[in-house]
This record gives structure tokens, C-alpha cells and sequence, in this order.
């Protein structure tokens, strides 16, 4: 799309609107949106302040000037705005101007202009688009102060008192009216189960979320492959990572490229959270974040979340919220192991561990809405609606972004207990976990200790569902596995020989059923029946059990074997052999 906004509008402004609009307004509201960051809060916050109200006509004015203005004429059209090129404000007469973006050259006027957060507070020093210098993230030029006509939203006092340190033109000029996003968040904290479960997290999961601001001090700015470590060392039955990336990284290097550097992670798993509304859903399910100095990681901290920073630029400012996170929390050293700092955070994690740090971001919690629709009604010079305060309402379930996994590194041990067998699972997104050319060594190779030597009981194969599209990988796989379930048993059964068929090296080939159960065909021609009993987990968990038994030479017959993957959860497989076709040559 073009970065034009368009020719002038007609409708609902313009030197003859009022012969073609329907809605007779009574003021003018016109929104700045100058970057996806700053459209993107003004659209989450101002629906709520003016539903119903047929007086108030807002219109969207684009300013293409910013570095970061990629997306946001697609992001205001989605959202059926009416949007108007910049060059047009000086020909309408609003009441006022909105914007979440300090930078914003308005024209001359007496016309207020009141400008949101967005993010959380003064706590990050900025590149000055007017000069080479740094800036105060979110204080509108002095100009704008002098004049008299900005107003500076803010969450806590101990912005103001901030301000005025550096910016003494600004005081007089602030509004205390919370923070509408934070007050979203805390109000949807119960249902964090229902987005976890519409983000495909079980119940037996940890979801890991990365918390990523912009720049060169960034999270992903200084370790882009921490993603895809995480994803190599986190067993995948028992993690999920999502990741969290501000919007200029996503407007400034494009989405194709910042999916390019993360490719081995979305591979792996990683939900890659749209910067429009989705990652809140995803902040508010976790259950550990790992940040650096931005906005998110201090929610998720004000949240309850347990936090580890790894990565804390030097271009957050002293003084602020953020500030003191960055002592208080612990750090993740990249040179460590992931997944014991992990664990250790979430263990030594206490309530209310970070409450002394929210309490200096954000004032009275769950007033913004109504605050903030007061001081637009008050700059408007309208008489509130008599409807009540706006509600906070809770987040909607999110559409979980794409995050198939199609082939797994997948280490299992036997080990005998009273009356059977148990085997452990954990597997692994081989997307992180070893080049093709070691998988196609793993798939030759028998019994493994953790050394690479052989030792008796503990295995390590590799395994493909039938979507893998790296062919080198199907080809090289000891067990192959469809994900969508056979209609039939019958069905089943045709998928199993022509699998094996088309895939001479795989050892078996699993297909879940319609209805219940499992049918694996062995590459000698047995096919052998596995039931696991709690919720349906796919091919993939029984495939790997009986290849271990296979291994290990344990009976498949009539027998019960304990499922062990991690984190507690442990299921038993019932396993029988049933009639088969006749059979090939042995794996």
C-alpha cells in the first residue's frame, strides 16, 4: 500500500462536509498517528472513551515523517478509519488532537492537544529526529509547552516530578489519569487459562515469554539468537516460547525480515506475537519473562510474573520504574545454561516481589478510562455522557500465530519399575537442535549416553510428522508420524504402508485414529495398537515409546508402559499387537 493517505476527505471533514455527512458532530476530534506504536494505543484506548456518543467526529491524520511509519496507513484502514493526509490539518478546524506520539509538528493553532503514553512513563532516552542528539522518550517539543495547548498523560506522579527536572516548561502541563493498558492487563489476569489454551499451551507447559524493546542495547537487538537457544534447551512437552517485539522493530526492518532472523525459532515453535493487540494476551498467560528495559517487561513485572532481564540497555533512564527493575531483577547470563535460570527464577519467585517497582509506575489502578475520558470531555468543552464509567474489559482470546512443529530430536530412556517398564521422553524441535547432516547420523546410530557412547536403555532418534518439507530430514528419519488423525482404521493401515514404502529408512510410521488410539506399523511388519490414557497428545509421545521398546527389545504385546515427559506429567501407554500385513525386512 501506498504511504500516501490518499486525496483531501470529503466526508466526515472538508470545506462541504456537512452536505454529504449523515452524523451531525458537534466537535472535532482528530487523532495524529505518526508510527504503528503510538496508532496502535490510541486505537486499544479511545473506542471505549467515546462509545455511543454521536457528537464527537474523529478523523485519523496521517504524518508520514517518522522512521517508524510502515504499517500504520494498513493498520488504520484494518480498523475502517477515516483517514486524511497530514497536509489537510491546516484546512480543518478540530477541537482536538489526540496522539500517542510526542513528535508530532501540529500546526499553529489554540487547538489542545493531549498526548498519551506509549508506553510506560519517561524511561528511555530516544535519537532526536530534529538533530544527531538523544531525547526524553514521550515530552513534546518545548514550542508546544510554551504555547500552552499540550497536555502530557501520565500514570504516576513521579513522571511530573520527572519532567520538571529536565523539562521545566512542563509544569501545569500534566494529566494524572493511570495507565489504560496496564489497567486491561490486570483485569484480565483471570482468564489467563483461556489464553493459554487459545495460544496451545497445556497444562503441563511453562510458556516463556521474551519481552523485546527497540535499538541496539534491545533484547533481540543484542542476542537475535537467544530464541532459538531457549527452544534448543527447553524441552518441547514442556515449554512454549512466545516472543514479544516492539512494533519499530517491526515497522522499521519489516516483518520478512525479522521472520528471516527468527526463522530457526519459528520452526521450533515460537509464537511470534502481532504487535497489534495480541501480545497482551500473551503477556498476561505467561508464566516467566525474560525482558530488558522496556515497556513490556515492566508490566510483566507489575503483573506477578516472574522475570529474568537479559538485556538492559544503558539508554534507560535513572530514576525511572524501569531503572529500578533493572537492579532489583535477575539477570539471565547468555554464557549459562537457559533452562536451570529459568527454573531457578520461577522457583525463587515470590508474590509481590516486584509490587515496590509497579507501585512507582502506576497510580490507582483501574480509574484511567474514566480519568481519561474526563480530560477529553473537559478539552472538548462537552458535557460528559451520563452512561457511566467505561468499563474495563478484558482481553479477547487471541488468534494464536502459526506454530507448527515438524520434526523433533527425541532422547528416551527405559527404565525397569515393579511389574513393567517406564519410559522417559523429551524431545526437542530439531529446527534448533542439530544440522541435518548430525541427523542423519543420530538416525543411523543405536543406544546413546549423553557423551555419544552407547549405554544400555537410552536412545535418541529423529522423527517427522509428514508436513516436514526439508525432505533430507523425512528421508533421515526413524519414525514418522501424520498429525491429522485417520478418518479410519483401514485408512490408517493404507497410510502406514505407503509411508513406509515411500521412506525406506524410517523404522515405524504412527497415525492417530478418529475416535481413540493409535496404530503404528513396524518397519518388520508388525502393527502394534497404543492407548495412552489423559488428553490426546497426537502420534508423536506413542511413537516414541514403542520405538524404544523396539530398541531396547521389550515385549508390544499386552503389555502397560509408564510415559514419563517431564514436569510431572506421566500417562501409561497400553500397547497390543494386532493383525498385520505380511512383513518387510527387519529396521
Amino acid at each position: 500500500m501506498s504511504a500516501s493517505a490518499g486525496p483531501p476527505l470529503r466526508v466526515p471533514v472538508g470545506p462541504d462536509a456537512q452536505r454529504w455527512n449523515t452524523f451531525h458532530g458537534e466537535k472535532t476530534l482528530v487523532v495524529a498517528a505518526r508510527t504503528l506504536t503510538s496508532a496502535t494505543r490510541v486505537l486499544e484506548t479511545l473506542p471505549a472513551l467515546l462509545r455511543g456518543d454521536s457528537r464527537v467526529t474523529v478523523v485519523f491524520a496521517y504524518d508520514t515523517t517518522s522512521a517508524f511509519n510502515d504499517g500504520v496507513l494498513d493498520l488504520l484502514r484494518d480498523a475502517g478509519c477515516r483517514v486524511m493526509p497530514w497536509a489537510q490539518l491546516s484546512c480543518v478546524t478540530p477541537d482536538l488532537i489526540i496522539s500517542a506520539s510526542e513528535n508530532v509538528d501540529v500546526p499553529d493553532d489554540d487547538c489542545p492537544v493531549l498526548v498519551l503514553p506509549h508506553g510506560v512513563g519517561f524511561q528511555k532516552l530516544v535519537p532526536d529526529a530534529r538533530s544527531a542528539r538523544t531525547r526524553l522518550s514521550g515530552v513534546v517539543p518545548d514550542a508546544l509547552l510554551e504555547a500552552g495547548r499540550a497536555w502530557l498523560a501520565i500514570s504516576h506522579p513521579d513522571q511530573e516530578e520527572q519532567l520538571l527536572t529536565t523539562h521545566p516548561k512542563a509544569a501545569g502541563r500534566t494529566l494524572l489519569v493511570g495507565d489504560p493498558v496496564f489497567d486491561q492487563l490486570l483485569t484480565s489476569l483471570p482468564r489467563a487459562g483461556s489464553y493459554r489454551r487459545a495460544l496451545g499451551v497445556g497444562d503441563e507447559q511453562r510458556l516463556v515469554v521474551i519481552s523485546s524493546t527497540w535499538g541496539p542495547t534491545s533484547l533481540i537487538g543484542r542476542n537475535p539468537e537467544l530464541p532459538a537457544r531457549l527452544l534448543a534447551q527447553l524441552p518441547y512437552d514442556e515449554y512454549k516460547l512466545a516472543a514479544i517485539i516492539h512494533p519499530n522493530v517491526w515497522s522499521g526492518h519489516g516483518s520478512w525480515q525479522l521472520r528471516a532472523l527468527q526463522a530457526a525459532a519459528l520452526e521450533a515453535g515460537m509464537l511470534l506475537m502481532s504487535p497489534v493487540h495480541a501480545w497482551q494476551s500473551a503477556l498476561v498467560a505467561a508464566d516467566v519473562v525474560i525482558g530488558d528495559h522496556g515497556s513490556v517487561t515492566l508490566y510483566g513485572a507489575a503483573l506477578g510474573k516472574p522475570l529474568l532481564l537479559a538485556a538492559f540497555g544503558s539508554d534507560s533512564v535513572p530514576g525511572t520504574a524501569i531503572a529500578r527493575l533493572g537492579r532489583t531483577a535477575p539477570h539471565l547470563d547468555p554464557r549459562e545454561d537457559l533452562r536451570p535460570q529459568i527454573e531457578s527464577a520461577v522457583r525463587e519467585h515470590t508474590p509481590g516481589r516486584y509490587a515496590e517497582t509497579s507501585a512507582h509506575a502506576f497510580a490507582e489502578p483501574g480509574q484511567a478510562l474514566t480519568r481519561l475520558r474526563t480530560a477529553v470531555y473537559s478539552l472538548l468543552k462537552l458535557a460528559e455522557p451520563d452512561s457511566g464509567p467505561p468499563p474495563v474489559l478484558a482481553l479477547p482470546r487471541p488468534d494464536p500465530p502459526a506454530a507448527t512443529v515438524d520434526s523433533w530430536m527425541v532422547t528416551t530412556i527405559a527404565s525397569p519399575e515393579a511389574g513393567g517398564w517406564a519410559v522417559g521422553v523429551h524431545r526437542h524441535a530439531a529446527a534448533v537442535s542439530v544440522s541435518v547432516a548430525e541427523a542423519v547420523a543420530i538416525s543411523e546410530s543405536g543406544p546413546v549416553s549423553g557423551d555419544g557412547h552407547e549405554e544400555s536403555g537410552r536412545f535418541l532418534h529423529l522423527a517427522c510428522d509428514e508436513e516436514e518439507r526439508d525432505q533430507r530430514l523425512a528421508e533421515s528419519a526413524s519414525v514418522l508420524t501424520r498429525r491429522r488423525p485417520a478418518p479410519t482404521a483401514v485408512a490408517a493401515l493404507r497410510w502406514i504402508r505407503d509411508t513406509l514404502d515411500r521412506l525406506p529408512g524410517s523404522c515405524l510410521a504412527a497415525v492417530a485414529v478418529a475416535g481413540g488410539g493409535c496404530l503404528l506399523g513396524l518397519r518388520d511388519g508388525r502393527l502394534v495398537e497404543a492407548t495412552v490414557t489423559g488428553p490426546a497428545a497426537g502420534p508423536g509421545l506413542p511413537a516414541a515409546v514403542v520405538y524404544t521398546c523396539l530398541r531396547a527389545g521389550l515385549p508390544l504385546d499386552d503389555v502397560f508402559v509408564t510415559l514419563r515427559t517431564g514436569a510431572g506429567r506421566e500417562e501409561d501407554v497400553a500397547l497390543r499387537l494386532r493383525p498385520s500385513p505380511p512383513p518387510g525386512p527387519p529396521c
